[in-house]
């Protein structure tokens, strides 16, 4: 079964202290299905159409696990938490192995 990927990218942050609250429950909910960082931070070049802002990588041991993920009550409260602190996408995708 192939991994899955859920890449979080910033487009801009509002207020820093609510990204704070929401990162000390997300993590906790992310690791709860399995998943683990690898990799999270500004970006240190943008290429095309790229925004030059907070991105965060993280793997999952399946598509399933990673929705999981995104669907708990966990990952709710930190949404909950971050409210209007920032404008941001989640993609979440398969790994080709």
């Amino acid at each position: 079964m192939p991994k899955a990927y859920w890449i979080t990218t910033y487009h801009s942050i509002s207020d820093i202290s609510k990204v704070e609250a929401y990162a000390k429950l997300a993590g906790p909910a992310v690791e709860a299905c399995g998943g683990q960082y690898l990799a999270r931070g500004v970006a240190q070049a943008v290429y095309e159409a790229g925004i030059a802002e907070r991105t965060v990588l993280s793997v999952f041991p399946s598509l399933d696990a990673a929705i999981k993920a995104h669907d708990s009550q966990g990952y709710g409260a930190a949404l909950e938490a971050l409210g209007d602190g920032a404008v941001r996408e989640i993609r979440i995708i398969e790994g080709l192995e």
